[in-house]
């Protein structure tokens, strides 16, 4: 249909293509002040001037159906469906959500903030921009619309059957469950449970050479997850392949904490459980010293046990990996935005007995720093479309949630996101020592990952810093969890390495060297120089003092959140 067959067309084109001539000419005519220079325009007036012309270009492409609008954008995976691009409905719905998209992002960047106040605007910004989308809504989702006509309903029926039974549960489903049970088809490497207390259970693999090297390697997982992301399969497992390699590999498989353990605190953590995984490790492999390695949240704990260690003249350690490991919280990544001093005086005012962070109130955390990845495809695919998720393997370990000691988080909370007073020597106590991480003096190996949201390789770049020794320094493709999972047969990905550190994290970047495939090689060759002399392989796990209690992956690891 031509414009000009449509009165009211033409009347609202003249309308916005005066406007937009109208704030072009402000554009370019800037503001002359008294003494006769022009004034730059502010951003927003530059926002304002950008959101009108992409008005007027798509009111212009409604009423002319394939005229370019000049608001191609790159490809989005919601708007792959054709009716997106050639519906004239459904393709002004879609621009004029990306245009008001960027207008609040363009607002954002406009306004006079500081850096860390402007991120959580960003981030909250973005959470509404996400939320927004049109193919969130059944009313405005082509797809959806389709789908409910050729079932003839039934589909919007299954998807609100999908929604009451995921309030039911407080979670949304994102894989089938059922396909998946941990010790069965996820978490299966042989080993045994050799130490049990009250907060984890330490277990012992077993070898899969005739030889091992006499040091082990003794893992610290995330607290805030189930260990099992490090063997979900035999093809992408770290343990597995850590074995293969020929290190004895003890793991610690955090308990999934109730109310009756909530007054926890992070020195139990450290105490209990890393440095209590050390000596028992230590004692089974009869070794001078063990490797240890920490990912995540827990290579904070691991690198808080290390320098009490050191406080404590302790010398058990012959070496630290981190994988995308915060210790400097300057850049916190998008969990930041979570934290103020009201958010942790609210935790610190109920933490104690009885007090835990439910590990379904996390996962919602997690799911929403990928919005679009994590929350809302499900949201659009289960509840508007009433599908049901395929299995993962991934995702079942991504909705295996775990609960945390209210007591421990408020800690973890004020010392690291909000104050951070770990890079500060003598700021803090743990264990009745002044945490200082500079006294860490042992070969480390610290991994970073490009794409990583959680830990910005930037930021643990700076963590690494801060460890007495220099570091060898990775920085993985990907990001936090495809960065370090990343097995070698896979031929995926890449890594950079550097021969040594740099002043700040672009100067080391500039001057890296790339390397195709996974870092697991890379990071191998560097432990086996900490590793110490080859020695047959255990025949059996444990030793006289630390017997076996069960088969892995033990009990602690399959206690869900309810």
């Amino acid at each position: 249909m031509s414009s000009h067959s449509n009165p009211s067309a033409s009347s609202l084109e003249v309308w916005l293509k005066t406007t937009t001539v109208w704030l072009d000419a402000i554009c370019r005519s800037a503001p002359v002040s008294e003494n006769g220079t022009h004034v730059e325009l502010s951003d927003l007036a530059r926002a304002s001037k950008t959101y009108w012309d992409q008005q007027a270009q798509i009111w212009s492409c409604l009423w002319r159906v394939g005229a370019p609008s000049g608001l191609e954008a790159p490809e989005d995976r919601r708007f792959l469906d054709r009716e997106w691009h050639e519906h004239p409905w459904y393709n002004a719905i879609r621009r004029l959500y990306l245009a008001n998209s960027r207008l609040i992002a363009d607002v954002v960047e406009s306004a006079d903030l500081d850096a860390s106040t402007k991120e959580k605007l960003r981030f909250f910004a973005n959470q509404l921009i996400d939320a927004a989308s049109p193919t969130n809504f059944a009313a405005t989702n082509p797809e959806v619309a389709r789908l409910a006509q050729e079932s003839g309903g039934k589909s919007l029926a299954q998807g609100l059957a999908n929604l009451s039974n995921d309030l039911a549960r407080r979670q949304i489903t994102i894989t089938d469950e059922a396909a998946f049970e941990v010790g069965r088809n996820v978490a299966v490497s042989p080993g045994s449970v050799v130490f049990e207390c009250e907060l984890m259970e330490l277990i012992q693999y077993a070898p899969l050479t005739e030889q091992v090297a006499c040091r082990p390697l003794v893992i610290v997982p995330p607290c805030v997850n189930k260990f099992y992301i490090l063997d979900l399969q035999p093809a992408n497992s770290f343990v597995r392949y850590a074995c293969e390699q020929g290190y004895t590999v003890f793991l610690v498989s955090w308990r999934n904490p109730d109310a009756s353990l909530g007054d926890l605190r992070w020195d139990d953590y450290v105490e209990s459980g890393v440095c209590q995984a050390i000596r028992v490790a230590r004692s089974i492999a009869r070794a001078d010293k063990v490797n240890t390695l920490g990912w995540c949240v827990g290579g904070t704990l691991l690198a808080c046990a290390l320098a009490v260690q050191r406080a404590s003249a302790e010398d058990t350690v012959a070496s630290m990996t981190l994988l995308t490991t915060l210790l400097d919280f300057a850049q916190p990544g998008d969990l930041g935005a979570f934290v103020d001093e009201t958010s942790v005086r609210y935790r610190e005012a109920i933490a104690g007995p009885g007090s835990i962070l439910s590990g379904k109130d996390l996962a919602l955390v997690f799911q929403m720093l990928r919005a679009n990845d994590l929350l809302w495809p499900y949201h659009v695919d289960q509840y508007l479309k009433g599908g049901q998720p395929p299995p993962f393997d991934l995702l079942y370990w991504n909705a295996d949630t775990t609960n945390l000691p209210g007591s421990m988080v408020a800690w973890l909370l004020r010392n690291t996101y909000l104050e951070n007073n770990l890079r500060v020597p003598g700021k803090v106590n743990v264990c009745g020592h002044p945490l200082d991480l500079g006294s860490i003096s042992v070969p480390s190996y610290v991994l970073a990952a490009e794409a990583d949201h959680i830990v910005p390789w930037q930021a643990a770049y700076k963590s690494a810093l801060l460890i007495g020794s220099e570091p060898e320094f990775v920085l993985a493709s990907s990001g936090h969890i495809a960065g370090v999972i990343n097995p070698p047969s896979a031929h995926k990905r890449s890594y950079r390495t550097r021969k040594s550190l740099a002043q700040t994290p672009d100067a080391w970047l500039a001057d890296t060297k790339v390397h195709p495939g996974s870092w697991w090689t890379h990071w191998s060759a560097w432990l086996r120089r900490h590793a110490g002399k080859a020695i047959a392989a255990p025949t059996r796990p444990g030793n006289d003092i630390w017997t076996p209690l069960a088969p892995a992956p033990g009990r602690y690891v399959k206690v869900r959140t309810l």
